[in-house]
Order: C-alpha cells, then structure tokens, then sequence
C-alpha cells in the first residue's frame, strides 16, 4: 500500500521512512512541496494522490515561538490538519494525525486518559487540540496524542541531551517536570504496521478515535536526560536539578502530563516498553555514532 505523508525530514517523519522499508510505500511531502498555510495546496495534494491512507507528522513544534507567532502555529496544528481531514473525507481515506500531551494543564495526580478534560495553558497546546477537534469530525480519523518523542533521527531531547554533556561541565535540568517518553522509532514501527488495518477497516471501526502512544512509565526531565547521558562514558557534564521556573521561558509547561495507553492497548494490543529501555538503547546508538546527535 501507500502512504501519503506530510512531513519529510522531521523527527517522526524520518522514522516512519525508515520504518517503511519495502513493505509500505511512503509518499513524504516536505514544507517546499507543499506549504501546510496554503489549505488548496494541501486539499489538492490529498486529492491527487495515489495513497490509501494520509498520515500528517508535520507541525509547528516549537513551543516557546509559538507564544509570539499564534497565527502560524494556529494555522500549522489546526487548520492544516482540518483541510487534510475534509479532503480525506471526500475520498473516504483515513486520515492519522499526531498530536501531544500539551492539550493538559498538567494538574494531575495519575496519567491522563483519553476522555479527560483537555485544558492547554500555551498557544503550542490550544493550537493543536483545535486541530483535534477540526481532525476528528472526520469518521476515519485517528488522533495519537503522544509526548517527549526521542529517536536516532533529527534534535530532540535524548541526542540534545548527549551533546550538551560532552560540551559542559555542569548541565542543569528541570527536576519538577512529568511525563512518558515517547520511542518515535516505535511510534514508527506501529503507524507502518496498523497502516492496512486503518486502509481496511470501515466507518464505527474502534481503530478510529482518539488514543496515547506513550512508553510506559513516567519519570522527571532530570531522570529522562541521566538515563541517556549515563550511557556515555564521554560524558563529562556535573547533573545539577532546576526547576522548570527557573528558566523564565516564554510558554508556560503542564508540570505532569503523563499518558495512560490503555485504549491503545486494549483495540490493537500494543505493549508499550519501558522508557528506559527505549531511551538506553537509543542513547547506546547514538553514541555509536557522533555523527547522528543533534
């Protein structure tokens, strides 16, 4: 089968390619092929392909300019997203669309579930729960919140994490943030294995909804990044744990946004690893190979 994607060189975006191998063709669009603020380009790309399912990576993922440029990032999370999944609906397509634990205020006591109250306390988190609501209208859709996402591919927090002990000599980390890790490689395994089930399955199918893909477990920022930066042995950064206030950034974070991967689990049987082992066997392969850390 094929997959129409939108996103291309992004974190997720690699994976899934990478994941393809020569089972599922993925069609990738980049920004350049096709600009997610132009909602005719993007109804036009749908339209026009030869796919069986579209799958959107793409997002305005940056979470402290996001508070300066609403516009953009409304435009991006939400309205991009609502045009894809109109156009899916015209071609009966399902339609997988990627989203984030920042739809919660964070003021929880136990891992978030899929029917819980989403209250976003930045522009990031009430743009992309607009494109969730704009996304789910659609019979075929599927949202998959998910939160921390960390790979071989492209910057995030695990190879960021590993560049920044090389370089310092003491590294200070948000002890007093929550949350599950997210294995973007094995975020990308599954989107690649579901594929033909969601290309098959008809309208009221349980497959189609709103689900978390997440590790299990839940640890602290400081946690996450020791867990990575203990498995260098060049290494020479002193941890020291901060507090999120301390680094007076522009959006504010959920303090814990956990996620609970239960319906995940229960309509497709996923079993999520745990985040250490995910995030030590990926540190171990970036350290392999310098070439790949951010």
């Amino acid at each position: 089968m094929r997959i129409l994607q939108f996103g291309r060189t992004g974190q997720v975006a690699t994976a899934v390619q990478a994941a393809a191998g020569g089972t599922v063709e993925v069609i990738a669009l980049s920004r350049a092929d096709c600009d997610l603020q132009d909602p005719e380009a993007v109804r036009a790309a749908i339209l026009a392909a030869d796919c069986g399912l579209v799958l959107n990576t793409a997002a305005f993922t940056h979470v402290d300019p996001a508070e300066a440029r609403p516009d953009e990032a409304f435009a991006v999370n939400a309205a991009a997203p609502g045009v894809m999944a109109a156009a899916c609906a015209e071609r009966d397509l399902p339609f997988v669309h990627l989203s984030t634990d920042a739809v919660f205020d964070g003021q929880t006591d136990r891992p978030y579930v899929e029917t819980d109250a989403a209250r976003p306390i930045n522009v990031y988190g009430r743009s992309k729960l607009a494109g969730e609501r704009a996304v789910l209208v659609h019979p075929k859709a599927v949202v998959l919140r998910i939160s921390w996402v960390f790979s071989r591919y492209g910057r995030n927090y695990v190879s960021f994490m590993l560049r920044l002990a090389r370089e310092r000599e003491v590294l200070k980390i948000v002890a007093d943030q929550f949350g599950t890790p997210t294995d973007g490689e094995a975020l990308a395994a599954f989107l690649i294995a579901t594929a033909p089930r969601w290309a098959a399955a008809a309208n009221g199918d349980p497959a189609f909804g709103l689900f978390h893909f997440a590790n299990a477990g839940e640890t602290s920022r400081f946690d996450f990044a020791k867990a990575a930066i203990d498995r260098d042995p060049l290494a020479k950064a002193r941890l020291e744990r901060t507090s999120q206030a301390a680094f007076a950034e522009p959006a504010p974070r959920p303090p814990r946004s956990p996620l609970d991967t239960g319906k995940l689990q229960k309509v497709f049987g996923f079993r999520p690893e745990p985040w250490r082992t995910a995030v030590e066997r990926t540190a171990d392969r970036l350290v392999a190979d310098p070439a790949a850390r951010a």
